[in-house]
């Protein structure tokens, strides 16, 4: 790892499919799937293909969960309150500008090396 970088790619792929899968699948799609938000971290020599693997299986959580909410789901408050009281919508929005932050890390990282 480049001086200067703290979260490898590999780690934080593993923290995005962390947050993925914790507030989308385990909040909204019931999956049962238990984050340990400090592996995503300490977390080292996961191989490309393994964390690949672990890409597809968020994916396909994704697809499997988002059909199934409604436009009431989305306008009921989020069922965890983190960030304060909002939308589940509002929420999904924050997801996302958490995973394009993080996606820009990745790229400064795909430039240095």
């Amino acid at each position: 790892m480049k001086d200067g970088i703290k979260n490898s790619g590999g780690n934080l792929c593993l923290h995005l499919m962390g947050n993925l899968n914790h507030f989308i699948g385990a909040v909204l799609g019931k999956t049962g799937y238990v984050r340990n938000r400090e592996a995503e971290f300490e977390t080292k020599g996961l191989t490309k293909q393994e964390l690949l693997v672990m890409i597809s299986e968020t994916q396909a959580m994704l697809q499997l969960t988002f059909p199934m909410l409604t436009d009431n789901d989305l306008e009921r408050e989020y069922p965890v309150d983190f960030m304060g009281k909002h939308t589940t919508a509002w929420y999904l929005n924050q997801f996302l500008l958490h995973f394009q932050y993080h996606l820009g890390q990745l790229n400064y990282h795909r430039r240095i090396i």
